[in-house]
């Protein structure tokens, strides 16, 4: 898999997607909304048992009191823990479908660094075009196809794109302006 300016290409096909409101960086860090360039790979897959069969034999149900920790100082941090749980975290069993489908990375994982970002996810978008927090989204339909064709280990590649579809470029430095 290697995400392009046109979407992600998955061998042959060519799925739409959204990055991180941040765009892309080398430098991520947590809460930055950027999605982390760089070579990844695909570690966990999880689904919603209410709401969907499971996507590939793989596939692990999200279950009520699922969570993953944000919280950068926590021994348990970019890790998936469970409720009751008080540091800062995610709920993973969402009332919205963004995370009926759930590809996980293995970035900053499963040695976590302190700050380095946390929750790099395949997942649904919330419509084309549409930002994340720093996960790469796309259609429940492709996101499907992709669940089901996808395997544990398989590479997800980040390059440095120099301008994102839909967002405006950095504008150059004063010293690099005509």
């Amino acid at each position: 898999m290697v995400l392009t300016p046109m979407g992600l290409r998955v061998g042959r096909r060519l799925l739409p997607c959204s990055v991180g409101r941040g765009g892309l960086t080398r430098s991520k860090a947590e809460g930055d909304g950027a999605t982390p360039i760089g070579r990844h790979r695909i570690v966990g897959l999880l689904y919603r048992p209410d709401r969907i069969a499971p996507p590939s034999d793989w596939a692990r149900p999200i279950l009520p009191g699922d969570l993953w920790c944000d919280a950068s100082g926590d021994p348990a941090y970019n890790h998936p823990v469970r409720a009751p749980f008080a540091p800062s975290h995610e709920a993973m069993r969402r009332a919205d479908p963004l995370y009926d489908i759930v590809l996980v990375t293995d970035w900053n994982y499963p040695e976590a660094r302190p700050g380095a970002g946390s929750a790099i996810f395949l997942h649904q978008w919330r419509r084309p075009g549409f930002p994340t927090a720093g996960c790469i989204a796309m259609a429940r339909r492709d996101l499907i196809w992709l669940a089901s064709t996808v395997r544990p280990g398989a590479g997800l590649v980040v390059p440095d794109l120099p301008r994102w579809p839909g967002r405006r470029a950095r504008p150059a430095p004063a010293h690099d302006r005509a």
